[in-house]
């Protein structure tokens, strides 16, 4: 097993190509190579979070990627937000959410709090 921190781009691009044909034929955990695996799995996603980092999105994206997904219209969020012109100057950047509405936007709709906290741009 020849393991090594992956430093630049060179070496990102070899660790994928070494793991690439163990994805096909994923080996048993616990073996040494399922142990070289995961080893190489973690060093490459440890990269990728420093050279690719994907930033939360901000409040009003993530209201409207979970209405679109669940199918919800601005009345279903009312039990969170507020009546519904409440909601449209939510979701219009009017009106900031406070922390009541985040936490009830959790926990009614599973959207993560960590998007719902991102301080909102005011319009």
């Amino acid at each position: 097993m020849n393991i090594r921190p992956i430093h630049t781009d060179e070496d990102y691009r070899a660790a994928l190509k070494t793991v690439s044909a163990l994805f096909d034929n994923e080996p048993e955990p616990g073996t040494p190579e399922g142990d070289y695996f995961d080893i190489m799995i973690t060093l490459i996603e440890a990269y990728e979070s420093k050279q690719f980092p994907v930033d939360l999105p901000n409040p009003i994206d993530a209201i409207k990627f979970r209405m679109e997904q669940s199918g919800l219209s601005a009345a279903d969020l009312a039990p969170a937000i507020g009546r519904t012109n409440r909601v449209y100057e939510v979701l219009n950047g009017k009106r900031a959410l406070t922390l009541p509405m985040i936490w009830k936007l959790h926990d009614l709709f599973g959207i993560p709090a960590e998007s719902l906290i991102k301080p909102m741009k005011q319009a």
